[in-house]
């Protein structure tokens, strides 16, 4: 069990310091269809296994277009402002509905604007990663002391589902594979 424990601690410690870009660390350039996809691939990939599920298809990003969750392209390239959203839209599928991002990402967007929603999206999903690979290492938990406002509340739950979902699938998948090796050593 120490060799799973040490297993699982090293996960941790991997994604400890996980990072998301912020608004103005996006592209200001405009991009191409395969540029924006191989972008959130390459933020999104040290947290969504590609072998597990599918991080984004161009037939995905024409069909949050059809649905109203992003603005269409223009002249077939994608602004800051897209990859903003897709980042989003793409982690927060791993745990609610389509319907349920779009409504989320409609309020948080009327609350506090989209620049400051999706920032305070991705302070609160490091939070969230920070905290189970905190978990995973066997470190004490921190609570929260401040009174979470109301309107923070679904990005707070939505980005600890996500962050609790990997961390489950993980540990699973680690267990799996000590018991496999176990089951070899027999």
């Amino acid at each position: 069990m120490d060799e799973l424990q040490a297993d699982i601690y090293e996960w941790g410690e991997s994604l400890v310091h996980f990072h998301l870009p912020r608004w103005d660390e996006l592209p200001e350039l405009d991009l191409y269809m395969d540029q924006v996809i191989t972008l959130v691939d390459r933020y999104l990939t040290p947290v969504i296994r590609t072998d597990k599920h599918t991080l984004l298809t161009s037939s995905m990003v024409n069909n949050y277009v059809k649905k109203g969750m992003i603005p269409p392209p223009e002249k077939k390239r994608y602004t800051r402002r897209h990859v903003a959203f897709l980042v989003a839209i793409t982690l927060l599928k791993q745990v609610l509905t389509i319907q349920e991002i779009k409504d989320g990402i409609l309020f948080q967007g009327r609350v506090v604007g989209i620049r400051n929603a999706y920032n305070l999206f991705c302070e609160e999903q490091e939070k969230a990663v920070q905290h189970v690979c905190l978990q995973a290492m066997g470190k004490p938990e921190q609570t929260e002391t401040e009174k979470i406002a109301v309107e923070y509340l679904a990005v707070k739950a939505a980005t600890a589902s996500f962050a609790n979902k990997l961390l489950v699938e993980k540990v699973i998948e680690m267990e799996s594979q000590y018991l496999e090796k176990g089951e070899h050593n027999d």
